[in-house]
């Protein structure tokens, strides 16, 4: 009787623990450091992430709720199934030339009591974990609407964040907002709430304390989806996937996703590091997502001149382009942009003569428009052309036959599921008349450079443009600068319009609005900020009145690169980042603190070499000299408040 008892004990937790281990799926990275366990709890699924044993997120909600059904709650776990992913690509748009991504996937599936199914996809890579819900049709129904999700982050309570708050909507210049153009909180602690009820934006950065570091962010955000940001935090820790506010665009579309099943969501991404070296890194945004076309053809990167930054709306006039296409020859930069006002100001048929002008120098155009529509009131030109097929496809022939080679498209303001269609549609439009794309006063790029192959970056951050408008930025410009290698650049490129050498924010140079950075600053930026074309703030008098050398040095700067290396640094403190164009490496740093910052860096890939280094002294003045670097690769550097250094 006992025997039996016994056995029937046995059996029973024998049974109970391999269905307890069937709702407890993980999975690791292929150097088995990054795991991720999924269960189920009280039929609510839920994930944490471990990296080396420590807990980077602890159990953090999954799944979403639809029209249809919730698939968020009283689920039950059916079955998994593992892969492993092996990729390599190129992409030249990108902080490194040449990825390979090894990946462990998990695909679980799960079904509520509607017998509504979907699959939760992990693949786990080594220090990145990237999620998504892959929805299939549901008996009859060929649609749904997400509606919102339950999808979370969940952080132990050691935690400090570095956020930027998500705009309101509908406010700022013209009613544009939200454009992802605010500061950011460093080392502040969770669930303190942002200055409104709107949450924060991809990408958020957080320091776990003694365990390390977690970037999260999204990618693969089309047509066919909303993008989405963070709640504001709770005070234990998690932060929630939230939908765009209703107001956006003037209130004009859905908040939710319309999907044509089967479906699948963006991508939701973690990277996690012991140090920043993963963060700044990572290549996951671009690893997860395909082409969605073909290049119609070979697009061109490279620097470009910009009257608009310091010589604003009054610049944009005949002569003064012609002065900046002279400067972009001399500079031997790829291209000039013309800026807001251009289509009343110069008009079409000059227009034409300045490209063929720009053409004779050996410099292409680029010409800037107005996306908004009814979207907001933004009043300056040329308007109403992005924002229709029918407007969009007569104009961008007359760009093709006029010779432009690109557009900055602007005011966007919204993340709703019709902002990315609009985004993604005057994407296809311009490929079809090869022509390149990059945006301002807009959103996050998530993926953008490897989905759409003449897309060539956006804004998205507090730019240089408020360093012409605001006190409180230029102030803070070191600040941001030691910030964004860390968020906002390591996920996407950064148009950033900077490297400005007047000593004076203004046309004139003599006074007004002081730049309170270093020049040796400014060149550093030009290597940490990321983006295939870079608009720089060089004005015709810096071929005067600077340093030749500084003249020299944008004159051989790259806008793309092989490689990305992390140096050295604390996020809103110092930053240092090597990155490597071809043969030749580029060392650049930047310091945001009061007093000097005494360094004494590792570059391997400079060991044994002479290299150049650029620095200022405490006078603010700047120099160039011959080093040579010792056979470990160890250099001892100095670094002024509101200074760098590049070696190079």
């Amino acid at each position: 009787m006992k025997k039996s008892l016994y056995l029937s004990f046995f059996l029973f937790a024998s049974i109970f623990s391999q269905r307890a281990h069937s709702q407890q799926i993980q999975v690791q990275s292929p150097d088995k450091q990054l795991k991720v366990v999924i269960s189920v709890a009280d039929g609510k699924p839920v994930y944490e992430v471990m990296l080396n044993g420590k807990t980077m997120l602890e159990k953090s909600p999954l799944g979403f709720v639809t029209n249809e059904g919730d698939l968020s709650t009283g689920l039950k776990y059916l079955k998994s199934a593992e892969s492993k992913v092996d990729k390599q690509y190129t992409q030249a748009k990108i902080k490194k030339s040449e990825v390979r991504y090894e990946a462990n996937k998990v695909v679980c599936s799960f079904e509520n009591a509607k017998q509504q199914k979907f699959d939760l996809v992990f693949q786990v890579s080594n220090n990145d974990v990237a999620f998504r819900y892959e929805i299939p049709t549901w008996d009859k129904r060929m649609t749904c609407v997400v509606q919102q999700e339950a999808t979370g982050f969940k952080f132990p309570a050691a935690t400090t964040i570095f956020l930027s708050p998500m705009m309101g909507p509908m406010g700022g210049f013209a009613r544009s907002a939200p454009s992802y153009e605010s500061g950011y909180e460093a080392d502040a602690p969770m669930g303190k709430n942002g200055p409104n009820k709107e949450g924060y934006v991809f990408p958020g950065l957080f320091h776990v304390g003694n365990n390390g570091w977690v970037l999260l962010s999204e990618t693969g955000v089309s047509s066919l989806y909303c993008a989405s940001h963070l709640s504001n935090g709770t005070s234990d820790g998690l932060y929630t996937v939230e939908f765009p506010n209703p107001k956006q665009n003037n209130g004009f579309g859905s908040t939710g996703a319309a999907m044509a099943l089967p479906a699948a969501t963006p991508w939701r991404t973690i990277t996690v590091g012991n140090s920043l070296k993963p963060i700044v890194e990572t290549t996951v945004p671009f690893d997860v997502v395909e082409p969605l076309y073909e290049p119609s053809k070979d697009y061109q990167f490279g620097r470009a001149t910009w009257s608009w930054i310091l010589w604003q709306d009054n610049s944009m006039n005949y002569k003064d382009q012609v002065s900046f296409i002279d400067l972009a020859a001399t500079l031997k930069f790829e291209y000039i942009l013309m800026d807001a006002l251009w289509d009343t100001n110069i008009g079409k048929d000059r227009m034409k003569e300045l490209v063929q002008y720009a053409k004779s120098k050996g410099v292409d155009v680029l010409l800037w428009y107005n996306s908004n529509g009814p979207y907001n009131d933004a009043p300056v030109g040329p308007r109403n052309k992005m924002n229709t097929s029918v407007e969009r496809k007569k104009e961008m022939k007359w760009l093709r036959d006029a010779g432009v080679k690109g557009l900055k498209v602007d005011f966007f303001g919204g993340d709703k599921q019709e902002t990315m269609r609009l985004y993604e549609d005057i994407l296809t439009d311009a490929n079809e008349y090869g022509l390149m794309i990059f945006f301002h006063g807009t959103t996050l790029p998530r993926g953008w450079e490897v989905m759409y192959p003449n897309y060539v970056g956006s804004e998205a951050v507090l730019a240089s443009e408020m360093l012409v408008f605001s006190q409180q930025v230029r102030e803070s410009e070191a600040f941001y600068a030691t910030l964004h290698p860390f968020i906002r650049n390591s996920v996407g490129s950064m148009e950033f319009g900077g490297v400005l050498l007047n000593k004076f924010l203004n046309k004139g140079n003599q006074k007004g609005n002081e730049r309170l950075t270093t020049d040796v600053f400014q060149l550093a930026t030009a290597v940490l900020f990321q983006n295939p074309v870079q608009m720089f703030g060089l004005t015709p008098n810096n071929l005067t009145d600077v340093s030749a050398f500084e003249i020299d040095f944008m004159k051989g700067m790259p806008t793309t690169w092989d490689e990305t290396i992390f140096i050295d640094g604390y996020p809103g403190k110092y930053t240092v980042i090597a990155r490597r164009h071809k043969n030749t490496w580029y060392v650049a740093g930047v310091n945001a603190e009061k007093e000097v910052k005494k360094l004494n860096l590792k570059v391997p890939m400079l060991a044994g070499k002479k290299v150049n280094l650029y620095a200022d002294d405490k006078d603010r003045k700047s120099s160039v000299k011959e080093i040579q670097i010792d056979k470990k690769g160890n250099i001892s550097v100095e670094i002024q408040p509101r200074g760098g250094f590049v070696l190079r």
